[in-house]
């Protein structure tokens, strides 16, 4: 029998290198079993191979070959691949692609079953579609960035999961997988234009319905789910550790209020006026023992208690362990493939560098 690779195995797609969202879509996309090529600048004087931002990690599972876009011959074989694929990725500005001469145009020309997939911040059009920009600007205009943090302090420096993974990455994968099944039905393929901006808004559509319902504040460390709640919250612990806690329901409520040894307390729950003292009540209660000590008196609890692992420790918890969350690969730890499939697992595969004849033989 043979042994499955992915449920992505036979499309092929080609990436043109870039930074932020579009390796890691790209990775997840290839762990699935795309067979992916990516297209990088000749390595060269000033000039690197985006090794320096995650690269030993999210440039796994595929293939890389060095072409100049600046050369007609290296466009011409560009076009030669693209001829063969199914999807292309890349994530230049708007009209980069086309001023290579291998824009949506010239591609879906050479293919018309192609998706070509742009990855941008600001979108292909509006009037920041040419501007710079990075995740924490891209945040700041959907209302994303306002809602985080606490009250009365400037809006957290949040880490690039939300922007750049959540509303690009993530998008962008379900934009190519989207246009891949309807070229399959319809022998036509089509620009995807993922925009962070576009992405980010979709993702906080929970809070822009909640809000004209009376449910959520406009101004950060109000809500349930922004800090404000007593039971939603992180906990310093003698140590100088951490926990998480989320007990939401008022059954887990009253396993982690038991835990802590306040049931007396007669606390009602979303009584608002009541969270100051309660938030004070279970900062003192957390206080009092290490962060280890509180994991292991609420692991067999529903009290939705958890400790706040450093990145170093994260591979180690038993339930990680468990389910392999993390594997090593060349003597690094990093994530492993997910989700997870039945029938056809995802897997990491070894990359491997092809010459742009390879590749496009392979793909004959």
């Amino acid at each position: 029998m043979e042994e499955p690779r992915g449920p992505l195995a036979g499309i092929r797609i080609v990436e043109i290198d870039a930074i932020g969202p579009v390796p890691l879509a790209a990775m997840l996309l290839a762990d699935m079993g795309a067979d992916i090529v990516r297209v990088a600048r000749p390595p060269s004087a000033g000039v690197g191979d985006w090794e320096d931002v995650g690269g030993d990690i999210l440039h796994r599972s595929r293939a890389v070959v060095h072409l100049d876009l600046k050369q007609d011959a290296d466009r011409a074989r560009l076009l030669d691949l693209v001829e063969r694929a199914d999807g292309l990725i890349e994530g230049y500005r708007p009209g980069v692609m086309e001023r290579l001469g291998v824009g949506p145009d010239a591609c879906l020309a050479r293919n018309p079953r192609l998706v070509f997939a742009r990855m941008t911040g600001w979108g292909q059009t509006g009037p920041l579609a040419l501007r710079a920009g990075h995740d924490i600007n891209y945040l700041a205009i959907t209302g994303a960035l306002h809602a985080m943090g606490e009250k009365g302090s400037p809006p957290p420096v949040p880490l690039n999961l939300v922007g750049d993974y959540g509303g690009g990455a993530m998008f962008l994968i379900a934009g190519m997988l989207s246009a891949l099944l309807s070229a399959q039905r319809t022998g036509r393929g089509q620009v995807v234009d993922a925009c962070i901006t576009d992405g980010v808004a979709s993702l906080m559509s929970l809070f822009y319905a909640w809000q004209p319902k009376g449910l959520w504040e406009d101004a950060p460390g109000s809500n349930l789910l922004d800090g404000a709640a007593p039971f939603y919250r992180t906990y310093a612990c003698a140590d100088g550790g951490h926990v998480a806690v989320g007990c939401l329901e008022p059954k887990f409520f009253a396993q982690m209020v038991e835990g802590l040894g306040l049931a007396d307390r007669g606390y009602d729950q979303n009584a608002r006026a009541g969270w100051p003292a309660m938030e004070a009540d279970f900062a003192a209660a957390f206080a009092s023992r290490p962060r280890d000590e509180w994991a292991a008196l609420f692991a067999a609890t529903d009290a939705c208690v958890t400790p706040v692992l450093s990145m170093a420790e994260a591979p180690s918890h038993p339930h990680n362990r468990a389910r392999g969350t993390f594997v090593e690969r060349n003597a690094i730890a990093q994530p492993a493939p997910a989700p997870r499939l039945s029938n056809t697992p995802a897997a990491i595969r070894e990359p491997g560098a092809l010459t742009i004849g390879d590749a496009i033989n392979a793909w004959s």
